[in-house]
């Protein structure tokens, strides 16, 4: 029996470890390493980095967690960067969910980003969670022109009035951008048709794989940013870490006394190449710095990035190299009916 005659008549049991061990063993040796796979940014993710990034710091932005648990494979990891990115910007976030549980996905996220890795900013000042609202595209229809008759209080029952970053906020015109996480119904649609499309506001939208199509029509007039499912969740994840370490690295360089422009050069080039780092802080151009400063600045180049924020990358893996799998069945598949048609086994 030949290698085709074989592969026609395999056991399909052995397709299934195969596929069981494409997925296990990058798990396993991701799980170990703490090493992902590189992404490699489209379009779309980059414009949803852009769209927050353009702003300026200090801009207001309704964040709309409207997913539960059974989506939050997909869609954590963009919450979780979208926050570290605006966390980082310095914008004014504001939370709410159209899903009832929604508001558990804002408690986790904010509990998980800003408590863990931002714990300097203020509740009240800097963000504030308004919990979830009943009432789907009636909500967002309602405070597109009256923000607090849904949202009266924040959800540990503070009136808006006495926080100080709901001044000025009457209505959804108010706010600077909109980013929207959303698992299905009430979201992304409901966001596009009664908030972002008729006041022209900028709108970033992570979906789940099978909601994206939907929302490539409205791209990019309505939408200008986009990330569907987990592949786009990694693109992003790979942006924002990367720029959040640069801007990081370029802080350190200018508090130690180095010019603006050749922080934004230095941080750049250390991104791409961490040991030069420890080489740099020891020349010249460095005697200005504190020995404090040059360990930080090392420190921020050759550290890992926290696990919680490469959650969609290392997901990527069993995903990759199961559809590398299945690519190469199918093509092993072709040949081995053609194979078996042209000696006369098929008709």
């Amino acid at each position: 029996m030949n290698l085709i005659d074989r592969m026609a008549n395999i056991d399909r049991r052995w397709i299934f470890l195969m596929m069981g061990l494409a997925v296990g063993i990058p798990i396993i040796v991701i799980g170990l390493t703490g090493r992902t796979l590189p992404e490699k940014a489209t379009p779309l993710a980059q414009a949803a980095f852009d769209v927050l990034d353009d702003l300026e710091p200090g801009s207001k932005i309704l964040m709309a967690w409207d997913f539960d648990p059974a989506s939050e494979g997909e869609l954590g990891p963009m919450a979780t960067s979208f926050i570290n990115q605006c966390a980082r910007k310095g914008h004014k976030m504001y939370f709410i969910a159209l899903w009832p549980v929604g508001a558990q996905m804002i408690r986790s996220s904010t509990s998980r980003v800003i408590g863990g890795y931002y714990p300097e900013l203020v509740y009240g000042e800097d963000w504030v969670d308004l919990g979830f609202k009943a009432g789907n595209e009636a909500v967002i229809k309602t405070i597109v022109t009256d923000f607090e008759q849904y949202f009266p209080t924040d959800a540990r029952g503070t009136a808006v009035g006495s926080i100080p970053m709901m001044s000025g906020i009457s209505s959804l015109a108010d706010f600077d951008a909109i980013v929207n996480a959303s698992a299905g119904y009430p979201g992304s649609k409901e966001w596009v048709l009664y908030a972002a499309t008729p006041l022209k506001m900028p709108l970033v939208i992570g979906c789940t794989g099978v909601q994206a199509p939907q929302m490539y029509p409205y791209v990019p007039i309505q939408v200008q940013g986009l990330l569907g499912a987990i592949k786009g969740a990694a693109e992003y994840e790979s942006i924002v870490n990367n720029w959040v370490r640069e801007d990081r690295m370029r802080e350190t360089l200018q508090t130690g006394g180095v010019p603006d422009a050749q922080a934004e050069t230095l941080a750049a080039g250390f991104l791409a190449d961490p040991g030069a780092a420890e080489t740099w802080t020891t020349g010249a151009e460095a005697a200005s710095m504190s020995p404090a400063a040059k360990t930080d600045l090392i420190t921020l180049a050759t550290e890992p990035t926290p696990g919680i924020f490469l959650e969609a990358q290392r997901r990527m893996g069993p995903q990759l190299v199961a559809h590398l799998l299945m690519i190469g069945l199918i093509i092993a598949g072709n040949v081995v009916f053609f194979a078996t048609r042209r000696r006369g086994g098929a008709r």
